[in-house]
């Protein structure tokens, strides 16, 4: 049975019921915000009004994670997202910060963050002692295949379901050997990160399967190439932000097949669909 809640730094989060998790990416080139709110005052601003709009809690990006997007340093990284984090963690709401860096994954967590959300997985040297020691933060392990500046270059062959499963199996091993207990972790299988359009959506058709591994999943459609694909209507400029419809419409299908959490940009639109599909279930 899937866990029913998260244990982090300073939240044991209710996961029951699935919980929206509002993107505030601190780059000047996120692939589908343009540098919207790179300066800090614009990025509480616009992380204010995702609580406005019923976010659940907040994720911070300090590091475009776009595919070709190239590597920031530590020190633009650090300087991005603890000036951010140093004011939104006083609002009261659980908050990740998105990075792969163990330097900044403790510099967060000793500024009082409650989630570490790493693409890579704990995999680079000193990330798992890091989350090890810190001893309460949540963390949210994915699966990426190769690294942003390959990955849509050169996608992933083979069965992709079991692909995901056996990595994920493998770090929940790797965590809890290495002393991070189960009820910190959550599960992330990487739509878009190294995989093709078929493969992410064999992902979401078999989701459920993924729970058998006995940890809350996250899901991150919003606003994915794939889903400009599949409802690219002709003649349409490509621009991530024409997807509401579509992302919206993967995020209801990921909670049907079981995630506990999605990761959006369109918060009040996803918050509003969930509402219905909350009263029509109910």
């Amino acid at each position: 049975m899937t866990r029913s809640f998260w244990q982090t730094s300073r939240f044991k989060i209710n996961l029951q019921e699935p919980k929206v998790m509002g993107i505030v990416n601190v780059t000047p080139d996120s692939f589908s915000e343009s540098g919207d709110h790179g300066s800090l005052s614009q990025a509480l601003q616009y992380a204010q009004l995702q609580l406005a709009h019923g976010a659940d809690m907040l994720d911070v990006g300090g590091e475009s994670s776009r595919p070709g997007a190239s590597p920031v340093s530590l020190e633009e990284e650090l300087g991005r997202v603890l000036p951010f984090l140093k004011e939104a963690i006083t609002w009261g709401v659980p908050i990740s910060v998105d990075t792969c860096k163990p330097e900044v994954m403790k510099a967060a967590l000793e500024i009082g963050a409650d989630i570490i959300n790493d693409i890579g997985a704990l995999r680079q040297p000193g990330a798992l002692e890091v989350i090890r020691d810190h001893g309460r933060c949540g963390v949210c392990l994915m699966h990426m295949h190769r690294d942003p500046q390959t990955m849509q270059k050169q996608p992933m062959l083979g069965d992709v379901l079991n692909e995901v499963t056996d990595f994920l199996s493998a770090q929940i091993v790797r965590l809890r050997d290495g002393g991070v207990q189960s009820d910190r972790i959550v599960l992330d299988p990487g739509i878009g990160f190294g995989k093709t359009d078929d493969q992410n959506l064999t992902l979401l058709r078999h989701q459920k399967s993924l729970l058998a591994l006995g940890q809350p999943l996250l899901a991150g459609w919003s606003r994915k190439s794939t889903l400009g694909n599949l409802s690219r209507i002709q003649n349409e400029v490509p621009d991530a932000k024409h997807r509401l419809g579509a992302s919206v419409a993967a995020a209801l299908m990921a909670v049907q097949m079981g995630a506990s959490v999605v990761r959006v940009h369109d918060v009040r639109e996803t918050v509003q669909a969930l509402r219905v599909w909350r009263a029509v279930k109910a």
